[in-house]
């Protein structure tokens, strides 16, 4: 039993990664949904992507950095404009999302949210409330495909409550603040979105609080922590975000 910003969680650390990489595991066995690119042909848009998300960790602001296993996948779908991280550390961003942003703070911005609900375990919480303790650490411990698979489904399109976006929010900006990266990346999508007049934002940045509050939100965090204007686009393995995106 652990404690999170909500209460209690009857679920370990343990327990977060064994329920990722059972999500992790069924993603990678559906590649007509799930297409993942393969790491060993796509060594420098891995490098580029792995060198952000180490930034991240490496701000000593991720309070699971080293109990949660942090892997990161590419989603070879240019139509969906989607990130999003499982309990344990499982991430997961779509070439939609990557060539849909304009540099590298923006897509850092959206990367810590991400992981800013893994590591406030808010997926545990939300996958707890759902499942009930004890049909969850069946799914966990050894359940049928067909079960499995609606756990996968369920991470994937989980909704989070306006606590919850909030504070992956600011998670993301407390983790940029003293690297090379906007503080406030994460309000570059946000503001794209309203400048773009979008009548339907991704599901996973639609929830509410509405963007334009995020905006503000995002800012007024970054400027409470005195976060400076750091470079929107840092060269990440020798490359910027174009030449990054070019790969793809």
């Amino acid at each position: 039993m652990t404690s999170c910003e909500d209460g209690v969680l009857l679920f370990s650390l343990e327990d977060d990664k064994a329920m990722g990489a059972s999500a992790d595991l069924e993603i990678e066995s559906d590649p007509n949904t799930y297409p993942i690119l393969n790491e060993a042909s796509n060594q420098q848009a891995y490098a580029y992507l792995n060198g952000m998300k180490d930034i991240i960790l490496n701000s000593g602001e991720v309070k699971y950095k080293d109990e949660f296993v942090w892997q990161l996948h590419i989603i070879d779908d240019d139509a969906v404009l989607n990130a999003f991280c499982t309990p344990g550390g499982y991430i997961y961003v779509y070439t939609g999302l990557i060539k849909y942003l304009d540099n590298g703070s923006s897509l850092a911005g959206v990367m810590g949210h991400e992981m800013g609900h893994a590591d406030g375990r808010h997926s545990s919480k939300q996958m707890q409330e759902q499942y009930g303790l004890a049909a969850l650490l069946q799914i966990i411990t050894g359940g049928d495909p067909g079960t499995l698979a609606q756990l996968a489904a369920n991470l994937v399109n989980l909704s989070f409550s306006r606590k919850d976006e909030t504070n992956a929010d600011n998670r993301s900006v407390r983790y940029l603040c003293d690297t090379n990266f906007e503080a406030d990346g994460a309000a570059n999508f946000f503001q794209k979105i309203i400048d773009e007049g979008n009548p339907s934002p991704p599901q996973f940045l639609s929830t509410h609080p509405n963007p334009d509050n995020r905006v503000q939100n995002i800012e007024a965090e970054a400027a409470s922590l005195s976060c400076g204007a750091e470079d929107p686009d840092p060269t990440i393995n020798g490359i910027n975000y174009a030449q990054f995106k070019a790969l793809l």
